[in-house]
């Protein structure tokens, strides 16, 4: 095995150094998430104020990225999360990631707090590694961010920013990068605030070819080729292929998640985007999938996405059916650095408060004539914007509400009622990171049917197979690949890619354990933080009131029953703690 290296910043002095990484840590962690959740874990106080010089930002890459193995574009960032006090993960895709592994690191560390705003600009081809003033970059958006940047340093550097929503230090802040992907979920963007931090500038050098991981790959590839998801309906309609399927099982969430059939779906729907406003195609760095779309909604108005998650979020949770006005909340959003997800749950939170007459003044659900100028108040912290950029919980518990927050751990539900997924239901509930489909993808085997169909209304087994994909998304997002990948390739196949690149011998079972160990350290780091079985919870809605009509009706989640097994099942005690036997095996200690 080769040594790695990582980059520490220090942005209060400017120094900026390398460190090799031992070779025990990147053969248990292997790089990415499990590599960065190591280094966090050992270096930040898990008590400490997110937003505070303390906590740290690692963004990192794995082994394979920018190489000829499958959906190998992306790159992750790490830190403490100021939405939900949790350890905190996120990835991105477009071309930042090989651009980062160009500079002959896996990750680099970004400590302390810069005097005034920053950038830091790590160019290995001319090897200039500096943090510059960014004073005249604040309150400028992402994308023009992004285009000032590449004027004053190097046109084909990749950059990751924030927008003016970083700046404010809202809690919804996300960090774009290549004008449309995101480091969604959880405040990200805010830290960087924290930090004054408005933007990394990345310029690496090319990668070497690796002509043994290249035959393994293209094998890989044909099987992409293959599949009916990673062959027809992502390169075809992207994400939003899901919203008719979804809403056809009656488990669309519409209007704060009070129903779970959308009338309107058809007219939101991925084929009628492709219809009326998709325009052409991109892909990430290296990927054949190419599920992303541009679209134009007039002759000055156009972008990436949307995507699934952000046509619901401004769709049927808010009770909004007009598409072209979905897509223009996208861009904003995206020029904002604000994570659609969460902003979107938010605004259908308050919403339903204002139906309900505790909100005054406030737009009820389809009332979306002033929603620009809400989304830009939100990214500013104006107004009732300063409230709605601290997430849905604080919001709704300030109007005394709690009930109407529909999140898990702070973190605010994505796009699939868990009453009509049992198995999502469940790893919503135990994720690590808060409320997020992508710790275990259940719609995979629960709704796709793939690789094997499942009962999506039965709870039985359900902890096991949450489990294992829960270890596998770890190891996905420790190489790191992205997650469609695991529609057609699977264990097997991840351990022969990292087997070449390691040169050392991988089984399924290794790169399992790997994921797991990833797991239960995040777990461990949150147990530390003061979280317990109490915070592995769902909204009441979901237990106690059932849906009235559509394909998911009269059923809510059997939670209690999956999480006592879901414990067991990971070698944990009766309330959620890893043992040590468990431990001890992973080579852990708590």
């Amino acid at each position: 095995m080769s040594t790695e290296y990582i980059m520490r910043c220090n942005l209060s002095s400017g120094a900026i150094t390398r460190e090799e990484i031992p070779v025990d840590i990147t053969s248990e962690y292997v790089g990415g998430r499990g590599l960065a959740v190591k280094y966090f874990s050992d270096e930040v106080n898990p008590k400490i104020d997110p937003l505070s010089k303390e906590n740290k930002l690692i963004f990192v890459v794995g082994p394979l990225t920018g190489s000829s193995a499958p959906t190998s574009g992306r790159y992750s960032c790490i830190t403490k999360s100021p939405l939900t006090l949790t350890i905190f993960d996120s990835n991105s895709g477009g071309r930042f990631g090989p651009e980062l592994r160009g500079l002959g690191v896996l990750a680099v560390i970004i400590e302390e707090k810069a005097p005034t705003l920053s950038y830091l600009y790590l160019d290995a081809e001319n090897e200039t590694y500096e943090v510059r003033n960014a004073e005249e970059l604040k309150n400028i958006d992402t994308w023009e961010t992004i285009d000032i940047l590449n004027s004053k340093t190097k046109k084909d550097a990749r950059i990751a920013c924030i927008g003016p929503a970083g700046e404010s230090l809202g809690l919804l802040a996300c960090v774009i990068n290549d004008k449309g992907h995101a480091l969604g979920r959880g405040g990200l963007g805010a830290v960087m605030g924290s930090k004054n931090l408005k933007a990394i500038v990345v310029k690496g050098n090319k990668i070497a070819k690796n002509p043994k991981l290249k035959a393994i790959s293209d094998e890989l590839h044909l099987a992409l080729r293959k599949n009916p998801v990673t062959k027809s309906a992502l390169p075809v309609f992207g994400t939003p292929v899901l919203v008719n399927v979804i809403n056809e099982l009656g488990m669309f969430p519409t209007r704060n998640f009070q129903e779970g059939t959308f009338d309107d779906a058809p007219g939101i729907s991925g084929e009628k985007l492709k219809e009326l406003y998709v325009v052409g195609k991109h892909a990430c760095a290296g990927c054949r999938i190419a599920c992303g779309h541009i679209t134009r909604i007039n002759d000055k108005e156009q972008g990436k996405g949307p995507e699934f998650e952000t046509i619901w979020a401004f769709g049927s949770q808010i009770g909004n059916n007009n598409l072209a006005l979905i897509c223009k909340l996208n861009y904003l959003c995206n020029q904002l650095g604000l994570d659609t997800i969460s902003t979107g749950n938010t605004i259908g939170c308050a919403m339903e408060l204002a139906e309900q007459g505790i909100l005054d003044s406030f737009p009820k659900f389809g009332e979306t004539d002033n929603l620009e100028d809400l989304i830009r108040n939100i990214a500013h912290k104006k107004g009732i914007g300063n409230e709605l950029s601290e997430g849905s919980r604080r919001f709704a518990e300030k109007y005394g509400q709690p009930e109407l927050s529909i999140s898990v751990k702070s973190l605010e539900l994505p796009a699939y009622d868990p009453r009509g997924v049992q198995g999502q239901g469940l790893a919503y509930a135990t994720s690590n990171r808060g409320a997020c489909h992508l710790r275990s993808y259940m719609i995979s085997t629960e709704v796709l049917n793939n690789p094997i169909p499942m009962d999506r209304f039965s709870s039985t087994g359900k902890a096991k197979i949450v489990k294992v994909y829960e270890d596998l998304s770890a190891v996905v997002d420790s190489l790191i690949l992205c997650r469609f990948s695991s529609f057609a390739l699977s264990a097997i196949d991840y351990a022969r890619l990292l087997s070449v690149v390691h040169k050392k011998d991988y089984s399924e079972k290794d790169i399992m354990k790997i994921g797991e160990r990833t797991w239960n350290l995040e777990k461990i780091f949150n147990l530390k933080a003061g979280f317990s079985m109490k915070d592995d919870r769902l909204p009441k809605r979901f237990l106690e009131n059932p849906l009235i009509v559509g394909g998911s009706r009269n059923r809510v989640v059997e939670l209690d029953k999956m999480l006592a097994e879901y414990y067991d099942v990971r070698g944990w005690d009766s309330s959620g703690v890893p043992t040590k036997e468990k431990l001890h095996k992973l080579n852990l200690s708590y």
